[in-house]
């Protein structure tokens, strides 16, 4: 294991620091990546918040009073803001920028199935979002300028009425810290927190992907539905008149129970509805064909004298059955060890690229035409 991702965790390696502190305990991390500054800055942020294919936030405090505005913003909305209290939050920011999504495979000792994004806020001085809770796993990390964060484990989960944020009722944080460029801190779920900038800085949230039971519950009934093939019709053919027509006859019941216990899964149906949801992008995501498409012979070439990378938007997981590329399953067949490289690293060295079997080139050829992949440069 390098230095550098023992330095990234305090000197724990992942695995003490899986033991120790995921969804357990914080843990505040100086110099964490020394020399960090983060790869974006304010205008940087600006100019991605204004476009509609960016989730953006704008969170304006004056005095008591705290205002929200969702994105894709103006330049107007920035002159108008006050000198102080105000941050900027752009979701995503790994979707968008290379060095972002480089700083999101650093935490790639969790499974890129809870993985979600990197989010990038910019705060004037006083600029924050009030103490709140996240239901999810959370590494902070600043880039430039400071923060003071607060935080520690909260028993009251009351919010304040009336208010367009989720901001805690009560909070009594039992840690406060100033953080500068390139320190990190860890909070797991439901840890309240709140970070207010000490002067003009930015600061990159690694998130993770933490569903309620309810929710993985609906999306799987919507899953199941979809592959849904029930044979048969609702049929009564021993009927007999009835007095209190506005009943439901016990039979009915009984009928309709049987033709629902046909409805079937077991760990390979689950694997496969895991596979397609997480795999799935979000709706604010579109991918782009290439302009003027390789050809699969040229396209082979290509690869096999460059490599090939996976676009930053492709989400691209597997199990022992299946890949599953943006909600999209495909089965594995023997040798596709390369493919799982793939997946891993995010892309193939040209050296890899070069030995791929022509079914392989032909199943990235089609991802490619997609826009989910591109030759690298």
């Amino acid at each position: 294991m390098s230095d550098a991702r023992r330095r990234l965790l305090g000197g724990l390696s992942p695995a003490a620091f899986l033991a120790r502190h995921w969804q357990k305990e914080a843990l505040r991390v100086t110099g964490a990546l020394p020399g960090f500054r983060g790869p974006l800055d304010a205008r940087a942020l600006r100019t991605l918040a204004m476009r509609d294919d960016v989730e953006s936030r704008l969170v304006v405090r004056e005095g008591a009073a705290w205002t929200l505005r969702h994105g894709p913003l103006r330049a107007a909305d920035f002159r108008a803001l006050p000198p102080r209290g105000w941050t900027l939050l752009v979701q995503g920011v790994n979707l968008h920028d290379r060095d972002c999504d480089d700083l999101l495979r650093r935490f790639a000792f969790v499974p890129y199935a809870r993985l979600d994004d990197v989010m990038a806020s910019y705060a004037v001085p006083g600029g924050g979002v009030g103490p709140h809770l996240d239901n999810y796993d959370v590494f902070l990390l600043q880039g430039f300028g400071r923060r003071r964060w607060r935080y520690g484990r909260q028993d009251d989960a009351r919010f304040r009425p009336g208010l367009p944020l989720r901001i805690l009722r009560r909070f009594a944080p039992a840690q406060d810290h100033v953080f500068g460029p390139g320190d990190l801190l860890y909070l797991p779920p439901e840890w309240a927190h709140d970070g207010v900038a000490l002067e003009p800085c930015t600061t990159y949230s690694i998130g993770f992907r933490a569903a309620t039971a309810q929710e993985l519950g609906t999306a799987f009934l919507d899953f199941l539905r979809d592959d849904l093939d029930l044979d048969g019709r609702y049929a009564d053919p021993g009927l007999r008149p009835t007095s209190a027509p506005a009943r439901i006859p016990d039979a009915m019941v009984k009928r309709v129970a049987a033709l629902l216990a046909a409805i079937r899964w077991d760990r390979a149906t689950v694997a496969r509805f895991l596979g397609r949801t997480l795999s799935e992008p979000k709706a604010i995501v579109v991918f782009d064909p290439p302009d003027a498409p390789l050809r699969p012979a040229a396209f082979r070439a290509r690869i096999a004298r460059c490599g090939v990378r996976l676009d930053a938007r492709t989400l691209m997981l597997y199990d022992d059955r299946a890949f599953h590329v943006n909600g999209e399953s495909a089965a594995r067949n023997p040798g596709d060890v390369a493919l799982e490289r793939l997946a891993d690293d995010r892309a193939l060295a040209p050296a890899a690229s070069a030995t791929l079997p022509r079914a392989q080139v032909a199943r990235l050829h089609r991802w490619y035409l997609d826009g989910y992949l591109v030759p690298d440069a």
